[in-house]
């Protein structure tokens, strides 16, 4: 446990940004599970508005610094990859 001031206050900083970077890290998996499953289903218009969906919070991440740039485009890249691959586009 911090004894300074200013650390203790970091501490508590941190732990607010953990947890929002983990409800939108936790999104950006939800959405990229329902993209893959909707893709798996052979539906072609519901896998690419799941995909975009997916896409938009990935770059919304991004933005805001919860993923680094490359990360974000790796990721979308991948998915994008997998999604066509499934519906044999």
């Amino acid at each position: 446990m911090a004894n300074i001031k200013s650390q203790i206050k970091r501490n508590r900083q941190n732990e607010k940004a953990r947890k929002r970077n983990q409800t939108v890290r936790s999104e950006i998996k939800t959405r990229t599970k329902r993209a893959v499953e909707a893709a798996q289903s052979g539906d072609a218009d519901a896998a690419q508005a799941a995909l975009k969906l997916a896409q938009a919070k990935i770059d919304t991440a991004s933005t805001r610094g919860v993923l680094h740039a490359n990360t974000a485009a790796r990721q979308k890249s991948k998915l994008t990859k997998q999604v066509n691959n499934l519906l044999g586009s």
